[in-house]
């Protein structure tokens, strides 16, 4: 088992296939994707290679994140690689949902067990406004079909202060019928968002006391699960998760391990720098990179530093998938 200096251990990776994306988030992409780094992208056989790796070493749980994932044609090879590959119990991607009424289908055929799909809003216009594209309700009628396939699905909101309440009302009565687990995340300081984040920042505390004084009560944590803290509550077929990475003891628990589209292994979302293993996994050899991981994960800090402001190398999270 893959185990850091402090004895945190890592069940669970997230594999960038791409650092492109096709929206423009006002907290992440406002002006569109713009390419600052010429480096190849892993093919779906070095990826293959990367999981492997992490599979020797312990790995679970694989996420596939960008960028936008299904920006990749080859995708679903990817996904039935990582389904394929012994010891990985699970394969999740992370998607906008914009292509998935298309996809979902051979996503689901390939081996995929979950999808996370970012909808910060439910108001079509207010959608439109922050993404880039008016197509909510493509977005929703792809989460229908893939439930209806028998994936999990679950819903990443970033929480914004201006509207925050309207939002999280409309949320909840969404979840009252609709047997999704619902994420709220807190909004994270990047290079390139300060003066956003400065005007855009919620706790996600403050939704959680509001949260428990309604009734909802937490779930216990998998093991190779994500950080998010889940709740249910037994008026809604639906739960709702928060992602609070400014608490404390946040990193307390970290079980993941992050590798770029460029081939890079970051410790750390907001680690000063990304480790290169281009060139050992371009040579095929799972071992020698399930080794040279190993040697590294003594690297890892105890902490993202976020509360010091410090955001490392991530200038947006499209860079790493979040």
């Amino acid at each position: 088992m893959l185990t850091d200096n402090l004895g945190r251990r890592f069940y669970y990776l997230r594999l960038s296939v791409t650092d492109v994306c096709n929206f423009r988030c006002s907290y992440c992409l406002p002006n569109g994707y713009q390419p600052t780094d010429e480096s190849p992208h892993l093919s779906s056989a070095e990826s293959a290679t990367v999981v492997r790796a992490f599979a020797g070493l312990g790995t679970e749980k694989v996420r596939l994140t960008g960028g936008e994932p299904s920006l990749r044609a080859d995708l679903p090879e990817i996904i039935a690689a990582a389904s394929d590959t012994p010891g990985i119990r699970r394969v999740a991607v992370t998607s906008n949902g914009y292509k998935l009424p298309r996809v979902i289908d051979d996503w689901r055929d390939a081996g995929l067990d979950q999808l996370n799909i970012s909808i910060d809003t439910l108001d079509r216009r207010e959608f439109a406004d922050f993404t880039g594209h008016d197509c909510l309700p493509k977005v929703l009628e792809g989460i229908d079909l893939a439930r209806d396939l028998g994936v999990k699905v679950k819903v990443n909101a970033v929480l914004l202060a201006d509207g925050a309440e309207r939002r999280l009302q409309a949320f909840l009565h969404w979840l009252r019928d609709n047997p999704v687990t619902l994420r709220f995340i807190e909004l994270m300081r990047t290079g390139d968002n300060r003066n956003y984040f400065a005007s855009n920042h919620l706790r996600g505390e403050t939704i959680e006391r509001q949260l428990l004084r309604e009734g909802w009560q937490l779930l216990p944590r998998d093991r190779d699960a994500g950080p998010a803290r889940e709740y249910r509550h037994p008026d809604y077929r639906g739960r709702i998760g928060l992602i609070t990475p400014y608490s404390e003891d946040f990193c307390d628990s970290c079980n993941r391990l992050r590798i770029s589209a460029q081939g890079r292994l970051h410790l750390c979302l907001f680690a000063d720098q990304g480790m290169d293993l281009y060139d050992i996994i371009r040579s095929g050899d799972s071992d020698a990179v399930a080794e040279r991981v190993r040697e590294l994960i003594g690297h890892k800090e105890p902490s993202h530093y976020l509360q010091q402001e410090e955001v490392g190398a991530t200038r947006n999270l499209a860079m790493l998938g979040g």
